[in-house]
């Protein structure tokens, strides 16, 4: 097995794909936009990775938080909130916004069960400030690092209850960057006292099952290195610091926040202490020079993903789902009804 999660080109298995993936044995796979079109296609297309792979805990990984970042959506599948959305029930209701969360977290994984994906790239834990840029935004779950963790755990244990794994992100904290990793490399100045926030979150969920890096260079602990290729940051910080002992993969190796070619990325962040690499674009080509740059999975990462794929399941209830879709819905219209009556108390003072 290589340590890699490998994107896929379209809404099937080409026949290359298939000679590939039998040969190298990737650990996962990761859906996009360009790989769905309807519930009958995504469940045959992941079938048919579980074929390949002889077994039904292949991870099968997609980012679907809600908001703007939602690779399945309307008219075909529910819609689904951004993060922002519990941060602003919380000032209403802080038990309220936590279990919509998670209720939202558990439709959300009953939904891509249904379709034989069974790893959801979420929850969110970075922390916002002031200068956050607006590629996290409202897909943060608040300001203060307690809040975050707390609505980030409904949200892992809402996935788990669906039978989902979920992958916390952006490790260490990525909520101080100015810029869009997408398209620049972030530096971080602040200091490591300043820092504590960032991480609180991620030490508060350290036992989540999955967590994903982000490519940020934080200056204290580590000015030439994103945290994805810092042997110091994955050591000192990932897995000292936080204390999280989950399986680690790559935040997306082809944004141009990095350097290089991306089959020398991958095994750069591999070699540097990441369990895998994540490569996200289905490049014929690429996956097969990754696959001949990446030694076979180390024995620690191997066990990491075993332990972590233990709770997945396929199990859908269609009329659990409603349940859940209509009790998040009238959970966070709480917030809209206190605007109301607040703005009402304000006008007839």
């Amino acid at each position: 097995m290589k340590p890699v999660i490998f994107g896929l080109s379209g809404l099937t298995l080409t026949d290359d794909e298939k000679r590939l993936f039998r040969d190298v044995e990737p650990a996962g796979y990761i859906l996009f936009k360009r790989n769905i079109e309807d519930r009958q296609q995504v469940r045959a297309l992941t079938d048919s990775l579980r074929a390949l792979h002889g077994h039904d805990k292949v991870p099968i990984l997609i980012d679907q938080e809600g908001g703007r970042v939602a690779r399945i959506r309307p008219p075909v599948w529910p819609d689904f909130p951004a993060g922002g959305a519990f941060d602003a029930l919380y000032d209403v209701a802080p038990i309220t916004a936590i279990e919509a969360a998670k209720s939202n977290a558990e439709a959300i994984a009953l939904t891509l069960a249904e379709v034989g994906i069974n790893v959801d790239c979420l929850p969110v834990l970075d922390v916002r400030v002031p200068d956050t840029h607006s590629a996290i935004g409202d897909r943060a779950l608040g300001s203060d690092p307690m809040r975050v963790a707390a609505l980030g755990r409904a949200i892992l244990d809402g996935l788990a209850a669906g039978g989902v794994i979920g992958v916390v992100k952006h490790m260490p904290g990525q909520g101080r960057s100015v810029v869009d990793t997408h398209h620049d490399l972030p530096h971080v100045g602040a200091s490591e006292e300043e820092l504590e926030q960032d991480l609180e979150p991620f030490r508060a969920l350290n036992t989540a099952p999955m967590g994903m890096t982000g490519h940020v260079v934080y200056d204290v602990w580590d000015s030439e290195h994103t945290a994805t290729m810092s042997p110091y940051v994955i050591e000192h910080i990932i897995r000292g610091k936080i204390g999280f002992d989950g399986l680690l993969m790559s935040d997306d190796l082809d944004m141009n926040a990095l350097t290089g070619d991306v089959p020398t990325r991958a095994a750069q962040c591999v070699a540097a202490g990441l369990d895998l690499a994540l490569n996200c674009w289905g490049r014929f080509d690429e996956m097969v020079a990754i696959a001949d740059k990446l030694p076979e999975i180390t024995d620690a990462a191997r066990a990491r993903l075993d332990s972590a794929m233990t709770g997945a399941s396929l199990d859908f209830d269609a009329d659990r789902l409603a349940h859940l879709l209509h009790k998040r819905s009238q959970l966070l219209a709480l917030t809209n009804t206190e605007a109301k009556l607040t703005h009402g108390a304000t006008g007839a003072a």
